[in-house]
């Protein structure tokens, strides 16, 4: 057994299940990749306890830990708890200064409240929301990776992305994210590793340039 090993534990968005990172390789040599699920929350949990609770699936000390939208949130608030060697933040925000103008609507007008009845019944909705993308054709995908759709997971998470009160970027953060994202636009500026061409799905669809610098991005 490799004790030098890292051990790299990703976490997917919102909806996803962990195969959005089937494509991520690391060499073996170095790296031990752990995919995080995302887990049914109480009604009533906080986002601390929520991230609280993920970190008990965190089975090893000086982790690289990486989460992809929601999932972006949640290391960053994970991270508060665990001993981290890197945080990579992908296609996420670093504040709620960053949510869309739709998403501050929602959390003022309370209408999420509503929203994920209608994502449940409608994948093509939920495609939309979560990875910023509705194009018939990649129904199929989109059922592939999009497999957590309980209505109080949904309910639980589209509450805490909108209502999400993060101030200020973590500064031991490292945040990636696409200039082509639609769900989280605003994004690329200030402390960001801004990929061109990049899309909200781009841990999928330009898994190369990760599978390429993570080694780095991780060493340096």
């Amino acid at each position: 057994m490799n004790t030098k090993l890292t051990h790299v534990y990703l976490m997917p968005g919102m909806a996803a299940n962990p195969s959005i990172f089937e494509h991520i390789k690391l060499p073996e040599t170095s790296y031990e990749i752990h995919w995080l699920e995302w887990q049914i929350p109480t009604k009533t949990e906080t986002f601390e306890a929520y991230a609280k609770r993920m970190c008990t699936f965190i089975k090893h000390d000086n982790i690289v830990l990486l989460g992809v939208s929601f999932g972006g949130m949640l290391v960053q608030e994970m991270s508060k708890y665990l001993t981290v060697k890197k945080l990579f933040v992908v296609s996420s925000v670093k504040s709620h200064y960053e949510l869309p103008k739709r998403m501050k609507l929602l959390k003022v007008t309370k209408a999420y409240k509503i929203l994920p009845t209608q994502l449940v019944s409608n994948i093509d909705l939920l495609a939309k929301y979560a990875l910023g993308e509705t194009i018939k054709k990649r129904i199929d995908l989109y059922k592939k990776y999009l497999s957590v759709n309980d209505k109080t997971y949904l309910n639980w998470a589209i509450k805490h992305v909108v209502c999400w009160d993060q101030e200020a970027e973590m500064p031991n953060a490292i945040y990636i994210h696409g200039d082509k994202d639609a769900v989280f636009p605003h994004s690329c500026v200030g402390n960001c590793i801004v990929i061109k061409g990049g899309t909200h799905i781009m841990i999928i669809n330009k898994y190369k340039w990760f599978n390429e610098n993570l080694p780095k991005l991780i060493e340096g």
